[in-house]
């Protein structure tokens, strides 16, 4: 309870340094936001015809205001959770928590993956059935035997670095189709091939000059 008083106060402060601003303010013409912005929105909607100049003035110092409290309700749920940092699930915390912003619900949705403990795959860390090729990492994927167009999948190294493009062999490779070429020998041993036939090695000789001669 003394934290939730603490927050309350922080807000009593926060408005009542608002309300103090808008009452003294004396510059019109400088603002936060630009008006050029706020009045096309103003005019998105097709009912309205016309717009004043004082108009957009106001929609812009509610739009900070609005701006700086949701902020502030966000940094009080970051701080519930002792971290230094305003993530999303603190603004959909402090939308939730807020009744006059029910109407952000659908538009900051929860995260709800993260609040359920369901850890959350971060980038660079490959997922357990990944296959490593030369350093980086592809999803093995069953593919139907006989030929077939390659099967790319995008990947990350180790190092978290680009995505590479591996590819899966265009035909489904098995270790039978080498065993039937040589029987007997076992896959991956040296083959020994035959030697040529013993007619094919021998050649005749060439006939010297004397046995031609003697031959005439």
């Amino acid at each position: 309870m003394g934290y939730q008083n603490m927050q309350m106060q922080q807000l009593q402060h926060f408005w009542a340094t608002q309300r103090q601003e808008i009452e003294q303010v004396t510059d019109f013409k400088n603002h936060q936001l630009p008006l050029a912005r706020i009045k096309k929105i103003m005019k998105a909607d097709e009912d309205v015809k016309m717009i004043s100049a004082e108009a957009p003035v106001l929609f812009a110092k509610a739009c900070e205001m609005f701006t700086l409290e949701l902020t502030l309700r966000s940094w009080m749920h970051a701080e519930e959770n002792k971290r230094r940092t305003l993530q999303r699930n603190d603004i959909a915390a402090a939308i939730t928590r807020t009744d006059i912003f029910d109407f952000l619900v659908d538009i900051v949705p929860r995260d709800e993956v993260r609040e359920e403990g369901v850890p959350v795959a971060r980038a660079g860390i490959p997922p357990a059935d990944a296959v490593p090729y030369g350093g980086m990492y592809y999803m093995a994927q069953p593919q139907a035997q006989g030929y077939g167009a390659p099967i790319p999948q995008v990947a990350q190294n180790v190092t978290g670095s680009p995505a590479y493009i591996v590819g899966r062999p265009a035909m489904h490779m098995d270790a039978s189709m080498y065993m039937s070429q040589m029987p007997g020998v076992p896959y991956g041993a040296p083959q020994m091939w035959p030697a040529p036939a013993a007619e094919e090695q021998a050649e005749v000789p060439p006939a010297s000059p004397s046995e031609n001669a003697s031959g005439s």
